[in-house]
């Protein structure tokens, strides 16, 4: 049996949720390991880290699903909540720019580091 409408968007929803959440699992343990086993936490120290090809496409990922991860749950939270049709498309509309700005912030300033831009 093939979902149509609106069930079909909610399954995909759920699903997209579930993987971006398993898929945080390694990245995040990466993340959190890989800053663990730097001498310090300065900003040079983390800087040439991050300079580091592989180390800035894992983190590249890592922010990307974060971000993407962010936006499902905050979206399910406001059209679960939110009442008012307009104050959702709204809320909705204002996460979704959100979401871009700072997934897009962090990747830029990952990209700058690895580039030196």
């Amino acid at each position: 049996m093939k979902l149509r409408g609106p069930q079909a968007a909610s399954t995909r929803h759920w699903w997209v949720q579930r993987i971006s959440a398993v898929c945080l699992i390694p990245l995040s343990i990466w993340f959190l390991a890989s800053l663990l086993v730097l001498p310090r936490l300065s900003y040079n120290i983390v800087k040439l880290w991050m300079a580091g090809s592989f180390n800035a496409f894992l983190a590249v990922l890592w922010v990307a699903v974060l971000t993407y991860h962010s936006y499902l749950g905050t979206t399910e939270v406001v059209e679960d909540y939110v009442a008012r049709a307009a104050t959702k498309q709204l809320s909705l509309f204002l996460l979704r720019i959100a979401h871009a700005l700072v997934g897009g912030a962090g990747i830029f300033s990952i990209l700058r580091i690895n580039f030196g831009l």
